[in-house]
């Protein structure tokens, strides 16, 4: 299990937000520095990559005959490495930034992430787990009279963690995230290493 602080895990870290400064920025190098203590931590900054989010009729067909470009196979080979990975990114349009998406779409391939047994689907991850850290800048109180977590939760959630056969660990929803002062930032740093 990731709480368990004296069993050495290896963390991977996919992060999606394009300023190094921002709250998710911040999240990300505070538990980068956090784990690595006891840890064994991997960071796969997407914009600074440069990661391509495109989805190709290349990358389709190739996934149909088991076949993935290099970046693709470099970031699999990360996932594969990894006990525990956190992904950290902001609540865009209520779903991920482009990058984030093009990175599920691509890396979270068929017969890598998930593939079907007999009309079973079956998810091909199990044994990692995963912790996701997004922000937002509706309230909870909003996107609970309307909804929205529950749609979060089961788009993101179901439809691509657990569908994978990842186990989640935690998901944090951290809310009117443009307006938190100081103290509201470090309870939410609090709450995430106390996940570790």
């Amino acid at each position: 299990m990731c709480k368990i602080k004296y069993i050495k895990m290896k963390h991977l870290i996919v992060y999606a937000h394009p300023i190094k400064q921002s709250l998710n920025g911040y999240f990300k190098t505070t538990l980068e520095e956090y784990l690595i203590e006891n840890h064994e931590v991997e960071v796969r900054d997407l914009y600074q990559l440069n990661f391509n989010p495109v989805l190709s009729v290349g990358d389709m067909a190739g996934q149909r005959r088991g076949e993935v470009c290099e970046d693709v196979k470099k970031e699999q080979g990360y996932i594969v490495w990894a006990d525990c990975i956190t992904f950290i990114y902001p609540i865009w349009w209520t779903g991920m930034p482009a990058m984030m998406k093009g990175y599920i779409d691509r890396v979270f391939s068929y017969g890598f992430a998930y593939r079907y047994d007999s009309g079973i689907q079956k998810g091909m991850l199990k044994g990692k787990q995963v912790t996701i850290i997004n922000t937002h800048g509706k309230s909870d109180a909003e996107y609970s009279a309307i909804g929205m977590d529950k749609a979060l939760s089961l788009t993101l959630d179901t439809g691509i963690y657990i569908y994978c056969g990842l186990e989640i660990n935690k998901h944090f929803f951290f809310d009117q995230a443009d307006r938190a002062d100081a103290e509201r930032i470090s309870d939410w740093e609090k709450q995430i290493k106390e996940i570790y």
